[in-house]
């Protein structure tokens, strides 16, 4: 554990994007299995040990040191592992700490009763260091500024394989990911996964901004306001993926018994009706969406009050076959012929869009106000499925009003009622490539176009993934994507980004979008109107 502790340490402290890549990068290259592997799946929060809950922790710490002396510092520091590796009190004469693997096996054997005294057990054998790093893995909340995507992307840089192949691997196997390690770091053949429901990576989209293009040479389509989503099904079992490549299946019950045959499709989930707008029977808002989304049960009034459907966008691989080097063309040719074997409860076909010039799609963007619509997406004809985003092939073109995904960088709390809550919120945008180590730079602030109770799972997050402080503002890891919405935008010198936003507001929080896809700041500077 002292490696995976100095690790995590290391991590804690550095800003640096790029830095924190060599270090993951050195450490995966350094360390044997299948202590690596385990400490990989920490750092992408692929570890689960039920019987490890904040509570308990809490119910250990306040029978060693003063209740009040635990409450009160737990509320200044803001987390759980740190305050609990500060405060607890270290023997005299420590055993020696354990390995990865003898940790990840004692915390896996742990229950509810047994944890009370195991776990001080283990914590007893560390230092305060690794402590936190125990404490940490054993809650599956590392939260050290470190995502699952990065970790990927450190992976690939540490045995020079591409990332978009590590990503293919990934999702079908478990930690402590020995196939992959021997893959990677030995040269032995890839994982065996093509017979497995695993996600595969997207195909992603620049913004339009000033291009212009031929239509003759790229299709148009609506970009619907849902989520998007993979839905697999391999080997006689069906699993439906976030953008992210998160499992969600459990949220969406409704969709893993429908697909008759073994594909992997693309497309954007939705909900039926028109509770928040939207055709009857057609695609509602996203707001109807929100619903559904982030439980991990599904009531059945919910099911039927909001019936999830996939509007269809493209097929990766039908029947064993995998499409994804062929032209666009061929694939909707292939998605057009599949629909009718395709329940029409679940699933339709999203629109291509008829316009003789760039001009006339550009007036047909313009008057289209359906809710469940966000703008409009532009394929090359000819484009292949590539995994990420590549410069000619896909563009999205997002509709008035202006709204643009940033990253929340930093928080303050509120005044009034809103005085306990971190409320008031600084955001940012790409300065650059992100996965080229671009930094994020603020663009706005804004405190308000959020529910209550969409302000207390912030300030939750805000409060679990602060990394530093700045007298009343807490500095938070960059994980959570903030879709905001302004009125316009004009150059300012009084901010690094030259930018300032008129009427910043919350639209929706993105949950589901990794940070990497943001929006950059030429997409911002774009929206300057003359």
């Amino acid at each position: 554990m002292d490696e995976l502790a100095a690790l995590i340490d290391a991590l804690v402290y550095t800003r640096s994007r790029n830095e924190k890549l060599r270090l993951i990068a050195e450490y995966l290259r350094e360390t044997p299995d299948p202590d690596r592997g385990w400490a990989l799946a920490a750092l992408t929060d692929g570890l689960d040990f039920p019987a490890v809950k904040s509570s308990a922790i809490r119910t250990m710490l306040m029978e060693r040191i003063d209740p009040v002396l635990w409450t009160l510092s737990r509320d200044f520091v803001g987390d759980t592992a740190e305050t609990a590796s500060l405060l607890w009190p270290t023997p005299d004469n420590p055993p020696d700490p354990p390995s990865v693997s003898e940790t990840v096996a004692l915390l896996g054997a742990m229950n509810r009763k047994t944890v009370f005294t195991e776990l001080p057990a283990l914590m007893d054998r560390l230092d305060s260091s690794g402590r936190y790093a125990l404490l940490k893995l054993a809650t599956g909340a590392m939260r050290i500024g470190i995502s699952s995507r990065l970790a990927k992307v450190a992976f690939a840089q540490a045995f020079d394989v591409g990332v978009e192949e590590v990503e293919e691997h990934w999702h079908g196997l478990t930690p402590p990911y020995e196939p992959l390690f021997a893959w990677a770091a030995h040269g032995e053949a890839p994982p065996d996964t093509a017979n497995m429901p695993t996600f595969r990576p997207f195909m992603l989209a620049h913004p339009l901004e000033d291009t212009v293009v031929d239509l003759a040479d790229y299709a148009a389509e609506w970009k619907w306001d849902g989520i998007r989503v993979q839905l697999v099904r391999m080997g006689g079992e069906t699993r439906l993926y976030s953008r992210g490549g998160d499992d969600i299946s459990a949220t969406f019950p409704e969709l893993l018994d429908v697909l008759p045959m073994d594909a992997v499709l693309d497309g954007e989930l939705l909900v039926r009706g028109s509770h928040q707008g939207g055709e009857e029977g057609g695609a509602a808002s996203f707001n109807a969406l929100q619903q559904r989304l982030g439980r991990k049960t599904v009531a059945k009034k919910m099911l039927a009050e909001y019936p999830a459907f996939v509007r269809l966008y493209d097929v990766l691989i039908l029947e064993g076959k995998d499409l994804r080097e062929r032209e666009w063309e061929a694939r909707r040719t292939a998605l057009e012929a599949l629909m009718p074997r395709l329940p029409v409860s679940h699933f339709d076909l999203s629109q291509v869009i008829e316009a003789a010039h760039f001009d006339d799609l550009a007036e047909i963007r313009s008057r289209t106000r359906d809710d469940a619509i966000e703008g409009l997406m532009l394929k090359r004809r000819d484009s292949p499925y590539i995994a990420g985003r590549r410069v000619g092939l896909w563009y999205k073109w997002k509709r008035d009003p202006l709204l643009i995904d940033c990253v929340l960088m930093y928080a303050q709390r509120g005044s009034g009622k809103r005085s306990s809550f971190y409320s008031d919120y600084t955001f940012g945008c790409w300065d650059g490539d992100p996965d080229a180590g671009a930094e994020l730079l603020p663009v706005g602030k804004a405190y308000s176009g959020f529910t209550d109770e969409e302000l207390k799972k912030i300030d939750r997050h805000v409060r679990t993934h602060t990394v530093n402080r700045f007298g009343p503002v807490r500095e938070t890891d960059r994980s959570l994507v903030f879709e905001v919405a302004f009125d316009s935008v004009h150059e300012s010198k009084r901010h690094k980004s030259g930018l300032a936003m008129r009427f910043p507001r919350i639209h929706r929080i993105r949950w589901d979008k990794p940070v990497h896809e943001a929006d950059r700041i030429e997409a911002l500077r774009a929206l300057i109107r003359d």
